[in-house]
């Protein structure tokens, strides 16, 4: 269940939203407990699902206030963060090598796309100058054999 993207602050016990954010307190299905799940405004997915604390009545879940909604929305914007660092490794690799008396530092950047994925290779020297750039599949493996023989092959476009 997705909360809507409405801007106004709401401070329930089961429902709190400010800032960009939803906190949304429920049934866990797993077990009796209950769960919380965060939302950041805008996306349908929760940033962050975890177990919630039980009431005083041991039946009712405790209810949200400023401190956990605060702490909920830390805990998931950290979540958020790692998992776009996670992707922007996966989309960037960078490798350097030397091949000769020469150190390069070779760079793949991957732009993922459903129907036309595409990559980029390129050559630094270690001053940061460009010294290549092509086009290459976006199944591309960089790894230092890759990257070696990309080098002393003269920066040819890889099949």
């Amino acid at each position: 269940m997705s909360p809507d993207d409405t801007t106004l602050p709401v401070h329930e016990a089961r429902l709190w939203r400010d800032n960009g954010w939803t906190a949304q307190v429920m049934k866990n299905e797993d077990d009796d407990g209950w769960a919380v799940a965060m939302y950041k405004q805008g996306h349908d997915e929760p940033a962050l699902v975890g177990p919630w604390t039980m009431g005083r009545d041991k039946k009712n879940p405790k209810p949200l206030d400023t401190n956990a909604f605060n702490t909920l929305v830390k805990t998931a914007s950290e979540v958020i963060r790692r998992h776009e660092q996670h992707v922007q490794a996966t989309l960037n690799k960078e490798i350097t090598v030397t091949v000769g008396e020469q150190r390069i530092t070779v760079k793949l950047a991957i732009t993922p796309d459903e129907d036309n994925p595409s990559a980029q290779l390129s050559a630094f020297d270690e001053h940061g100058d460009e010294l290549a750039s092509v086009a290459a599949p976006p199944n591309f493996k960089l790894d230092r054999r890759n990257a070696e023989a990309w080098v002393a092959g003269g920066y040819q476009r890889p099949r």
